[in-house]
């Protein structure tokens, strides 16, 4: 049995990535230098929102890629489904770029280590920043984001689902326990 309980709605999805949209820019003064990545599935809409809010406040054009890393991930072959593979697509060069992984969740630190590796295998970029819509903390790899939108910390058996309209045709968060059956 699943329980669960929206932790955000969409307005509240859409101030938080307003403002993870100008803490990226306060922090990167040469918006120029800036490339958003983001992380398959849900990671590629929150970068492509946070790429047209930088324009519209800045009136810069901040590159935009997306990486896949389906089979960077540390658990590929422990996995008994067939992967969807989405692709990885960056811009020309990474080179001495300043390349902001956005993410939805995070949590044990692992997909962002895959996205790193991912990353590297394309080039050296000059600087590596996380943003993320959500911390849920537990980490299992020394990762930090650069950029929070919320801290939702969790218990054992708690996961944060996020839900995009790009993909699951609304903007939500869920607080989600799944009861183990007895």
């Amino acid at each position: 049995m699943v329980k669960e309980k929206e932790v955000l709605d969409a307005k509240s999805i859409q101030s938080i990535v307003t403002r993870l949209s100008h803490e990226i820019v306060e922090k990167n003064h040469d918006s120029t230098e800036l490339t958003l990545v983001g992380i398959q599935t849900r990671g590629g809409p929150l970068a492509k929102r946070i790429q047209a809010l930088i324009h519209k406040h800045s009136g810069v054009e901040v590159s935009l890629g997306l990486v896949d890393i389906t089979f960077h991930r540390d658990d590929f072959r422990e996995r008994l489904v067939v992967p969807q593979v989405k692709g990885t697509d960056l811009p020309d060069s990474i080179d001495d770029r300043i390349v902001i992984l956005v993410d939805d969740v995070l949590y044990t630190g692992r997909t962002v280590r895959a996205a790193i590796e991912v990353l590297l295998s394309y080039g050296r970029p000059g600087k590596i920043q996380l943003g993320v819509l959500v911390d849920r903390g537990h980490r299992e790899m020394p990762i930090k984001a650069d950029f929070v939108g919320k801290n939702i910390p969790t218990q054992d058996g708690e996961h944060v689902e996020v839900l995009l309209k790009e993909v699951d045709g609304k903007d939500s968060a869920e607080l989600r326990f799944y009861e183990r059956d007895s």
